[in-house]
């Protein structure tokens, strides 16, 4: 018998492998979400959010080998601070090595790439891979601290609400250059 957590789970897998746009919670702010290949679905963030396609998006795993595409040609080194660092809200700039859609990149010699530590943003990407993971917000409002601050900015603009609690972090991931260690958030 299927119980609800997995028919979920089942439900949400579908509306993102349909080009849906999903909002969850994550570490410390709730996010909205699809597939990244799915352009269209990409677009609807970005227009959602008031966002530009060249400012990028991060990208959420479940664990680094859901990235070890985009992390090919990385350096040793590079690679070891990941490892260390993650899963947790910590995002890293990585070199763009070309395997990255455009629409994620954006106008980027970089991408965002972040493993979670958060229970639920884990066993979404488990089970579809890595989800664009950006914000649920409006471009310069407050990002979303709870569900119906999210209907509030996207009433049935979103394909669905997964419901959870967010993280222990206060706001946004951090945001680091891999190669510098510079933080920019």
């Amino acid at each position: 018998m299927n119980s609800p957590a997995n028919w979920r789970l089942g439900l949400v897998s579908k509306i993102l492998h349909s080009s849906g746009v999903i909002a969850y919670p994550t570490e410390g702010v709730w996010g909205l979400g699809c597939l990244p290949a799915a352009a269209d679905a990409v677009l609807r963030i970005l227009e959602l959010k008031n966002r530009s396609v060249a400012q990028g998006l991060l990208l959420v795993a479940a664990d680094i080998e859901q990235f070890e595409t985009y992390l090919e040609g990385i350096d040793r080194d590079y690679r070891s601070e990941l490892e260390v660092n993650w899963p947790g809200a910590v995002t890293y700039l990585v070199p763009d090595n070309g395997t990255a859609p455009r629409w994620i990149v954006g106008n980027h010699p970089t991408l965002g790439l972040r493993v979670s530590a958060h229970p639920l943003v884990k066993t979404l990407c488990e089970a579809v891979g890595p989800l664009v993971s950006t914000s649920a917000n409006i471009t310069s409002r407050p990002a979303a601290l709870n569900t119906f601050s999210v209907r509030r900015y996207f009433g049935d603009a979103i394909d669905y609400v997964v419901p959870g609690k967010l993280g222990e972090s206060a706001g946004p991931s951090q945001i680091r250059v891999l190669e510098t260690g510079e933080v920019i958030r």
